[in-house]
């Protein structure tokens, strides 16, 4: 009987059962597509991240959600990484890894801290109805209207709707219609909708997010790099932030899976990263 070891490994946290849990399986280059679709299903993170050889990059990231394949998934990514690197797999450095939004660069800092450069930030104002996004998150319109910043359409790798929302306190009570939510998201070409306060729990946070993503099968991500990046991207494009080059984002908490993710812009580039 074939087996294979699988792990599930907690992203953007130094603490045990918080973060993201990721699935990664180290060593996947004989899978099939089914084969990893099942384990990814029977493991039930988010995302599992399968490990297969490259001929452009150091090695290829595959990302499997419970029901679809996706291009790219930062702290599947991240995860991934602090796994090999943990194991002795690959040493600390400068890496590459070939997804499906393309080859990225990875770096792998000595105390096991991961760091993935996601592609240049694509930013749009997305057109999108407010009364139409309000219904499908469950708030009042005026949460959105009142912080003065669009709504976006922004992606680093993978396309996501950037809503600002006015406090904390409207934030938490999101009370989001899935059905509507998928539609929303079918309506713009979005992976999810990444909704986001200025309203922090930590006062050196920058912002404090949720991402609901139910058309791949995620209703609400715990901690979720793409759309951090993506985040990241937008508040730099409307220069939203003062100091864009080391910004900490929030997410989680209402999952119980608290995580902190820390967001480099720099001359367009963006790097989410944390152990």
């Amino acid at each position: 009987m074939d087996t294979r070891a699988a792990f599930l490994v907690d992203a953007f946290t130094d603490d045990p059962t918080t973060g993201n849990p990721a699935g990664v399986v180290p060593d996947a280059d004989d899978l099939a597509d089914d084969q990893m679709g099942a384990l990814a299903n029977e493991l039930g993170a988010s995302e599992t991240a399968f490990v297969t050889a490259s001929e452009a990059a150091d090695r290829e990231l595959r990302f499997f959600t419970p029901e679809t394949e996706v291009d790219l998934c930062g702290h599947a990514s991240v995860a991934a990484h602090a796994l090999l690197f943990e194991r002795g797999a690959i040493e600390a450095g400068d890496h590459t890894v070939e997804t499906g939004a393309g080859v990225l660069d990875v770096s792998v800092e000595e105390d096991g801290t991961v760091w993935l450069t996601q592609n240049d930030p694509v930013v749009t104002d997305a057109d999108a109805d407010v009364d139409t996004v309000a219904a499908a998150l469950g708030t009042d319109p005026e949460t959105i209207e009142n912080v003065g910043l669009p709504i976006g359409r922004a992606s680093t790798g993978l396309p996501y709707l950037v809503v600002p929302i006015e406090y904390f306190a409207d934030l938490s009570g999101l009370d989001p219609d899935m059905t509507a939510i998928e539609a929303l998201t079918d309506a713009h070409d979005v992976t999810g909708v990444y909704a986001f306060t200025f309203d922090t729990l930590e006062g050196e946070s920058t912002l404090h997010g949720r991402m609901f993503a139910p058309g791949v099968g995620i209703e609400e991500d715990p901690v979720t790099g793409t759309a951090s990046g993506a985040a990241g991207g937008y508040l730099d494009h409307h220069g939203a932030v003062e100091d864009t080059s080391a910004m900490v984002f929030e997410q989680g908490h209402f999952l119980d899976r608290p995580g902190y993710v820390t967001v480099h812009v720099a001359r367009g580039s963006v790097s989410p990263g944390a152990r």
